[in-house]
């Protein structure tokens, strides 16, 4: 149920992000008749954690009033942190069908996880770590392929 509900989540966290990108939402209400609109049901509360957890702020529009926005962070210090962390701990990688298989340094396969789940790969389902290795389960084998050849570029 947990996967579910992350799914969800992440789904309507992309619509928000569509609406707020496409059309000049200036309330909550507003927002949530948009998410109506495109199939998505939601209560005030949960809204208003979306829109704190998706760090939404309100910047002038054209028409003079406020809406919502989406904040850039292209040098999000948490996500270069785990980069590098990442970049510095894997000694290999490979696949296996739709696993994606990491060898750390000793200690170091779990930060390997946590730079991987920051990043919120597509089809990432989800992370294991040992010690000195770590299991990335992808939702098939042509995600795992693709994830292979992004990371295969970063080194």
């Amino acid at each position: 149920m947990k996967g579910k509900t992350q799914a969800m989540k992440k789904n309507r966290h992309k619509v928000i992000l569509e609406i707020i990108e496409t059309q000049d939402i200036q309330t909550q209400n507003q927002l949530m008749h948009a998410l109506e609109k495109r199939g998505i049901i939601t209560t005030q509360a949960t809204l208003s954690r979306d829109i704190h957890d998706m760090h939404l702020t309100k910047e002038a529009g054209p028409d003079g009033g406020y809406r919502y926005a989406a904040v850039r962070k292209p040098d999000n210090d948490h996500f270069l942190r785990l980069q590098k962390i990442f970049k510095e701990s894997v000694i290999s990688f490979d696949i296996a069908q739709n696993l994606f298989v990491i060898r750390t340094l000793p200690g170091l396969a779990s930060a390997a996880c946590s730079a991987m789940d920051a990043i919120e790969v597509d089809g990432l389902v989800g992370t294991i770590a040992g010690d000195d290795t770590a299991f990335l389960a992808m939702k098939d084998n042509a995600s795992a392929q693709a994830l292979y050849s992004e990371i295969r570029n970063l080194f």
